[in-house]
C-alpha cells in the first residue's frame, strides 16, 4: 500500500472522481445492465458539476485514495445530516466506494478510519450510514468495523424502491 496517498481532492479532479463513482456504482448495483433509471440517476449525482460542488461544500468532507497520483477510492461524510431511524443529528457516512482493482488493499479501511477520526474531531460520538440491503459484501465490512444495523429505510429511484439498512457504530 505505499504508493497509496490519502488526502482531500482539489476541485480540478472532480471529472476523475465523477468517473470513479460511476464506475464503482455500475458494478455494484447494475446487475441487470444498465436501466434508464441508473443512467438518469448516475448522469445526475455524480456529473463533474455535482462532484465539484460536493468538494467546495463546507457540510461535507470528501477523502480520496490515490494511487500514483489517480483516484481509486473515495469517502464521502455529511457532517450535519440526521439518522433516519431516530431523527438524531449526526454524520452519515454517505460514500465509500473502491475501484474493484484496488478490493483487498485495506484502502476501504484506511478511508473509513479517516472519516470516522475527522467525525470525532469534529465533536460526534457517533456516525450513521445507509447500504443497500442486498450488498453482503459492504455490509459485511461494516459489521467487521463495528457497524450495526438498527432499522431499514426506502431509496428510491425514479419508479423502483431499494431497501436500505441503516447502520451506526459508536466512536468514542
Amino acid at each position: 500500500m505505499h504508493e497509496i496517498s490519502f488526502r482531500k481532492p482539489p476541485t480540478e479532479d472532480a471529472l476523475r472522481i465523477s468517473l470513479l463513482f460511476k464506475q464503482v456504482y455500475l458494478q455494484t448495483y447494475a446487475k441487470e445492465g444498465i436501466s434508464h433509471e441508473f443512467a438518469n440517476f448516475i448522469s445526475k449525482k455524480f456529473s463533474p458539476e455535482a462532484v465539484a460542488q460536493n468538494i467546495e461544500r463546507s457540510d461535507q468532507s470528501l477523502l480520496i485514495a490515490y494511487f500514483k497520483d489517480n483516484p481509486v477510492g473515495i469517502a464521502q461524510v455529511i457532517h450535519k445530516s440526521r439518522c433516519p431511524i431516530g431523527n438524531v443529528e449526526m454524520p452519515e457516512l454517505d460514500k465509500l466506494y473502491v475501484l474493484e482493482r484496488f478490493h483487498g488493499k485495506s484502502i476501504g479501511h484506511v478511508l473509513l478510519k479517516e472519516i470516522e477520526k475527522l467525525v470525532v474531531r469534529s465533536g460526534y460520538k457517533e456516525i450513521c450510514l445507509e447500504v443497500y440491503s442486498k450488498n453482503p459484501r459492504a455490509i459485511a465490512f461494516y459489521e467487521s468495523k463495528g457497524y450495526s444495523t438498527i432499522g431499514t429505510v426506502d431509496f428510491v429511484m425514479e419508479t423502483n424502491t431499494y431497501e436500505n439498512f441503516v447502520m451506526t457504530k459508536k466512536l468514542v
